[in-house]
């Protein structure tokens, strides 16, 4: 299985449906937080930077929806920290902007750049006025 879900296309083209069902279910099992079934799914040869039509990561579903556990799992298994998705967006800003600290502890313990991003992190955190985010990423 390639990066793009929809990459996977039969001889025509043409997604296959049973790539595009898999990688739907993949993405759901971050979103869920489903650690165990989405390392074994890695495991076996899923991409850790598997990404969706919009750009989203399985970082960046499991960071926006809270689930610290599946981000190191991902970022231990070669996920990229600072992916960006097509709007520009890093799981650390999204983080951020949810207020899951926990994922952002976990983004920052696997090299994510509070500065990476459109916003960044850091200017997520500037919108909101969360002094100690700020603080915690070396910034004023």
């Amino acid at each position: 299985m390639s990066d793009q879900a929809a990459e996977g296309a039969g001889s025509q083209g043409v997604p296959d449906e049973d790539v595009i069902e898999l990688a739907t279910k993949i993405f759901d099992l971050a979103r869920q937080g489903e650690t165990e079934t989405l390392t074994a799914y890695l495991d076996a040869g899923v991409p850790a930077n598997l990404t969706n039509d919009r750009g989203d990561t399985l970082v960046m579903l499991a960071a926006y929806h809270g689930h610290a556990d599946a981000v190191s799992a991902l970022l231990a298994r070669g996920a990229e920290a600072d992916r960006a998705n097509d709007r520009g967006q890093t799981p650390l800003a999204g983080a951020v902007f949810k207020g899951e600290e926990a994922v952002i502890r976990a983004l920052l313990a696997g090299g994510a750049d509070p500065n990476a991003g459109t916003p960044s992190a850091v200017d997520t955190a500037r919108m909101f006025a969360k002094a100690d985010l700020l603080e915690l990423f070396g910034a004023k």
